[in-house]
Parts: C-alpha cells; sequence; structure tokens
C-alpha cells in the first residue's frame, strides 16, 4: 500500500489535522519513533502516567498504520483491551531502536504525496497553506514536530508509534491476556505456535519473547536422530520430531517455577549439542513445527497456526536456504509437514490462525 493510502485513512478519521499534523506524520513514516529512549526508565513512567490518566475507550481502533512499517497504538483502546502497559512499552522501544531504512527518501516521497492530495482537496486546508508551512520547516534535515492544538482538541491524541511487524503477536498477546485471567493464579500460560515451514513461526516467537519476556523452547532442537529415522517412523504422521525427548527433558518441567533446560539437537553433527535453558517463570513459547502433535499431549493454554500460501512459502525458502535446499523442502520436509497437518487437523483445532 502507498503512503498516500495511508493518509487518507488518516485524513478521513482524523478531520482535524492541521499542516503540521500532517508533517508528524510524513515524518514518523519515514523515520519511525521520533525520539530515540535514551532514559528507558523516565519513558517508560511517562507512559505509566499518561496511561494511568486515559479512560478505556471500546470505540477507538487498537492500532492505525500509517506506513508499511510503522502504526499508531492507541492507549485508550490498549486499556480498554485489559493488555498490560508494559507490553506496549517494550514494543515502542524496541521501534525507536532500530530507525526505517532509506528515511529520509521515504521522507521526500511522503512529502510529494502530500501535495497532490492536497490538490485533490482531501485535506481542509488548501495546497498553499501546505506549501507555506513548508517554506518554515528543515526539510532537508527534518525535526519531530508535535501536533497542533486543534487537533489536541479535537482527536485527544494518546498513542504510541509502533512497528508494524508487532501487529502479527497482538492477537496471541490478546488470547493470552485471556487466558491468564480465567487461569488466576493456578498455572502457567503455554503457547504451542505450530504451523507451515516459512511461515514465520520462529519470528513470532522471538516479538513474543521481546515484548512479554517469554521463554522459548524451540521444536527444531528436536530433530529426530539417526538411529530413529527408520522407514516406518518417517511415515508415521508427525514422525519426523523425536518427541520422546520432548515429552522427558520438556513437559515434565512446563508447570514447573523453576528455570529449566534441554539439549539442542545440531543438525550439522546430527548429535546432539549445548543446553539451552529457559526461564520457569512467566509466559512459555513452544514454537515449531510438530509442537501439537497428540503425543506430546495437551500442555498448551493456546494453540496456534502460522499459515502462509505456498508461493510464498517457496520464495521465503529459496531466499532463506537457496535454490538446493529448496528442491528438499519441496520434495520431503513440505510434504511431510503437511501429511501430519491434514492426519491431525492441526489448523482446524488450533485457536489462533495467523
Amino acid at each position: 500500500m502507498q503512503f498516500v493510502e495511508y493518509m487518507k485513512g488518516q485524513t478521513a478519521r482524523h478531520q482535524a489535522m492541521e499542516p503540521v499534523d500532517v508533517m508528524k506524520l510524513c515524518y514518523q513514516a519515514a523515520f519511525g519513533a521520533e525520539h530515540l529512549l535514551e532514559d528507558r526508565e523516565a519513558a517508560y513512567q511517562y507512559l505509566l502516567r499518561e496511561y494511568d490518566r486515559m479512560q478505556p475507550e471500546p470505540s477507538e481502533p487498537l492500532h492505525e498504520s500509517i506506513s508499511e512499517d510503522v502504526c499508531r497504538v492507541n492507549l485508550r483502546a490498549w486499556k480498554y483491551r485489559k493488555l498490560p502497559v508494559k507490553w506496549l512499552f517494550q514494543m515502542f522501544a524496541a521501534t525507536a531502536a532500530q530507525p526505517i531504512q532509506g528515511g529520509i527518501t521515504v521522507f521526500r516521497n511522503c512529502l510529494q504525496e502530500t501535495a497532490k492530495l492536497a490538490d485533490t482537496g482531501a485535506f481542509h486546508f488548501s495546497r498553499k497553506d501546505w506549501e507555506e508551512f513548508l517554506k518554515d520547516y528543515p526539510t532537508e534535515n527534518p525535526v519531530a514536530v508535535h501536533h497542533s492544538e486543534a487537533y489536541r482538541q479535537a482527536e485527544r491524541p494518546a498513542y504510541r508509534l509502533v512497528c508494524a511487524r508487532f501487529l502479527r503477536i497482538i492477537p496471541v498477546l490478546e488470547a493470552v491476556c485471556a487466558a491468564e485471567a480465567n487461569a488466576g493464579a493456578s498455572g502457567r500460560c503455554i503457547v504451542a505456535v505450530d504451523g507451515r515451514c516459512a511461515s514465520g513461526k520462529s519470528t513470532l516467537a522471538e516479538l513474543l519473547a521481546m515484548v512479554t519476556g517469554a521463554g522459548v523452547v524451540h521444536m527444531d532442537d528436536f530433530f529426530l536422530p539417526s538411529e530413529l529415522r527408520t522407514e516406518a517412523r518417517l511415515k508415521e504422521p508427525g514422525g519426523n520430531v523425536h518427541y520422546e525427548r520432548f515429552r522427558t527433558e520438556v513437559l515434565p518441567a512446563l508447570n514447573c517455577s523453576e528455570d529449566f533446560s534441554y539439549r539442542r539437537f545440531d543438525c550439522s553433527r546430527m548429535e546432539l549439542g549445548e543446553e539451552r535453558k529457559v526461564t520457569g517463570k512467566g509466559i512459555l513459547v513452544v514454537e515449531g513445527a510438530y509442537s501439537c502433535h497428540p503425543k506430546l499431549g495437551n500442555y498448551m493454554t493456546l494453540r496456534v497456526f502460522s499459515d502462509v500460501e505456498s508461493k510464498e512459502q517457496l520464495r521465503r525458502i529459496g531466499v532463506r536456504d537457496g535454490e538446493e535446499a529448496l528442491e528438499a523442502f519441496k520434495q520431503r520436509w513440505i510434504p511431510m509437514e503437511e501429511n501430519y497437518f491434514t492426519a491431525f487437523g492441526i489448523r482446524d483445532k488450533a485457536d489462533i490462525v495467523l
């Protein structure tokens, strides 16, 4: 989607936008979070104070995209959903720490698109008003600006800028909150992320860990060793995972409050390698194909299925692993996964499909 479409969405929703508010949008779309977090704790305390003043708002959208890379997450909507404010801060801080690539080029394109939109009457101000504003703005060395007073009064902006990649995990975050509220103090929330290869399972788990502090167990660490790779085992739906070792090394530790560890399987040497340590507190994510295998039981609180279209799946594998590996995926690994998904209805049984 081009920036002009995002701008149209903003002008339709926020009709009080003045030239300076449009400039703020252009700046954020190009450069992301406009203030680096020099004092992380101070920024968090500021958010807490602002959040405490907010009234929950059910009609406000949780997020508003302003570019392919960035969105605004609205505090009132976040509070209405009873999501932890610390999670929002983690996303905001991670966004501020990673500037958008090619920002100045994006910024100039945004200015050009804004001028064209002004010609169409998309704003309540004219192209001339926009050009007058630009005379006093350092377009060659862009700086962050504040919302206009008119915009503040009419729109009551209260948001944090967040990288768009975090949007994918929001349904999971909401489900985790609901599950924890229902469970109370009776148990740990465990999220199993199954799904097709190259669908983003590992990235999903990484983002969940970044935002919530969750521990992560990787199913790739339970690759089937050579001595168990019999013809009969590999014909078994989901037989391509060492579920016996998972049951021994991971399952007993899941509902304990102590840290635990397991040994990862090193595919380059086809033997067990170093230990991975996993926190025994808070949320736990088990990510990877076969994480919802019936032989592992119903250990999870939530089942997530990470999906991807076949054409996009093959493109990603080719980019990630190369053409030679792609053929192996097409001929062997993908058919084995699909057999497992079909045999056990893995996608249909998921609480969330992404």
